[in-house]
């Protein structure tokens, strides 16, 4: 039998600033969000064209509302509605931990919505070119919950060579399931959405990518469900699901819906060349 691996035993907190910390669950949502928004700034630019660079770097404040408040209110309703009623002043300890991506992925729907209005560009080819980055974010995220120790996985066999054993799961060998969803949803979902990003004739269908996304990631997460373990106030739910593969078939379904329609869709033609981005263009 191999030896079980035991947790490094990572400190939560980054930097110690006197009073202030920072910690590495707040900086992945920091480091996520700018590379999400460099990356953008080059997408929207690739013909057909979605929005301006401009347009891409005030979307900055809008995805960081839409990630930090879908985010929370998704997890207070999604997972522990009946505590949070009773106690409402905990909404705000977002310190001690609580978010929900299936909220923070309605934020950000709702952010690219009211955005699209105010600048009067297609949501749906905007929409296209942000879930290229989104994996980006979700990677980093599911390393900083492996780092503060949470979200472990099921039991694993002690002869799975990478079981570890978690100091606050008991004394038994688990899947290090942030791992498996640091790769599948994050590094894996990338490279299929920056790959079919750099073709035009799917750029060319505004819904495509952002379906793509919805439904990649809905198999991914549900995938590692199977080997994540339940929230100890939920449990499994009847049949053995979980609430995270509950929350993904509607993605699927939705994720589905938009490719078909996509692909049945006119040809987008893009926004105009403006002059200033020309100039930038050449620049980069």
């Amino acid at each position: 039998m191999l030896p079980v691996l035991l947790f490094p035993q990572f400190d939560p907190v980054l930097v110690h600033l006197g009073p202030l910390t920072i910690r590495w669950y707040a900086l992945s949502y920091i480091i996520g969000i700018v590379l999400g928004i460099s990356l953008l700034r080059r997408l929207v630019r690739l013909t057909p064209r979605a929005a301006t660079t401009d347009q891409a770097d005030d979307f900055l404040g809008w995805v960081t509302l839409g990630v930090l408040l879908g985010g929370r209110l998704g997890y207070v309703l999604f997972y522990q509605p009946g505590y949070y009623l009773t106690h409402p002043l905990s909404i705000l300890q977002v310190w001690k931990g609580g978010m929900s991506f299936h909220g923070g992925a309605l934020g950000v729907i709702i952010a690219m919505a009211l955005f699209a209005w105010r600048y009067k560009i297609s949501f749906l080819a905007f929409a296209d070119r942000v879930t290229v980055a989104v994996p980006v974010g979700l990677g980093l995220g599911r390393i900083a919950n492996f780092i503060n120790g949470e979200l472990w996985g099921r039991e694993a066999p002690a002869s799975l060579p990478w079981a570890m054993i978690f100091p606050d799961a008991g004394p038994i060998p688990r899947h290090p399931s942030e791992l498996y969803e640091a790769l599948t949803e994050g590094l894996l979902l990338f490279l299929v959405m920056f790959m079919a990003s750099r073709k035009q004739s799917v750029r060319e269908r505004p819904g495509f990518l952002a379906g793509l996304f919805l439904a990649g990631y809905a198999c991914a997460r549900s995938f590692c469900e199977f080997f994540r373990e339940p929230d100890a106030f939920l449990g499994f739910l009847p049949g053995g699901v979980t609430m995270g593969q509950v929350l993904c078939v509607p993605m699927l379904l939705a994720g589905v819906a938009l490719m078909v329609h996509a692909r049945r869709s006119p040809v987008y033609a893009g926004l105009p060349e403006p002059a200033s981005d020309t100039a930038q263009g050449t620049k980069a």
